[in-house]
């Protein structure tokens, strides 16, 4: 990629999977990036914050090209119990409001907000295909993706504000996480009926959106998901082979939902949502993997 005409960035959430990558390819481009933590500040490039219920000083945002955050607990912690929900709806609404507030008093000198959100938003609506344009779902994700864009867009009418609604990532450290000692010990297989459309990406190409979307002018919804339809089949099957593994071991919805609850199972494994990247293909931007085969195969190494 060439060098980004991004010179400073400031990113919550540098600690995750994608902050984290994130974080390195821009340093690896000489970009300047502040890192906004929870813990005692470790150098001049981090600041502190979110200890108390005092705001963030615009200050610590002046100047910057963009904003970048990525808060927000995993979703891949089960049961969601009453008390996780809450902490899915703080650790998102909390830090992207704070931001969106100290964006505001910057006025005119606002940099632009570059914020998570999630293909969740979009529930799922078997048999559509879904692109920015598309109506919210139901559920209890696509309500938190909806005041997440929410809080966003209170950075106000003078700052330019991307959502960025990431699909799941093909990653040892993501999708593929409770998948692989599943299919390691060859009792993977379909879930429910397996046709189910997951929307994906692959870690490498969710890094260069967020800087597509960082060096260009988009603004609004953009889904940062791979370029081709792929069932939970697809992928299953794609890790099975690359690990030389069966798919076959059926698990039935109702012993999912009394594993991992309802809301959980019905957000993140039974959803149907064929999300397209609409935006992103439009302003020219090109995947490095194509097909859910692709991305296991660089996300796992093969079996010997």
């Amino acid at each position: 990629m060439p060098e980004s005409s991004t010179r400073r960035v400031v990113l919550s959430g540098a600690s995750g999977l994608i902050g984290s990558a994130l974080t390195e390819a821009l340093r690896a481009d000489g970009v300047e990036v502040t890192s906004l933590v929870r813990h005692e500040p470790t150098g001049p490039h981090e600041v502190q914050w979110l200890q108390d219920a005092a705001p963030l000083d615009p200050d610590v945002l002046a100047g910057a090209d963009a904003v970048v955050c990525l808060n927000g607990a995993t979703i891949g912690r089960f049961p969601w119990t009453p008390s996780y929900k809450s902490t899915l709806l703080w650790s998102r609404i909390t830090p992207t409001r704070t931001l969106a507030t100290a964006i505001r008093e910057l006025g005119d000198d606002a940099p632009a907000l570059v914020n998570a959100s999630a293909t969740g938003y979009y529930g799922s609506q078997p048999g559509a295909v879904l692109t920015e344009a598309s109506a919210r779902g139901e559920g209890f994700l696509a309500d938190i993706c909806g005041e997440w864009e929410t809080a966003a867009r209170g950075a106000g009418p003078r700052a330019r504000v991307a959502l960025l609604r990431t699909a799941p990532i093909v990653h040892e450290r993501g999708v593929l996480k409770p998948l692989l000692l599943l299919t390691k010990l060859g009792v993977s297989g379909p879930i429910g009926r397996g046709t189910q459309v997951w929307p994906w990406i692959t870690l490498d190409d969710e890094v260069r959106a967020i800087r597509h979307v960082i060096d260009s002018d988009l603004d609004g919804p953009v889904n940062l998901t791979g370029p081709t339809r792929a069932t939970a089949n697809d992928l299953g099957f794609a890790l099975a082979r690359r690990m030389n593994r069966p798919y076959a071991l059926r698990a039935p919805v109702w012993g999912v939902k009394l594993a991992l609850g309802s809301d959980a199972t019905e957000a993140l494994l039974t959803s149907d949502a064929d999300v397209r990247p609409s935006v992103l293909q439009d302003d020219g931007f090109t995947f490095t993997r194509e097909t859910v085969e692709d991305a296991v195969a660089s996300a796992v190494p093969a079996a010997r």
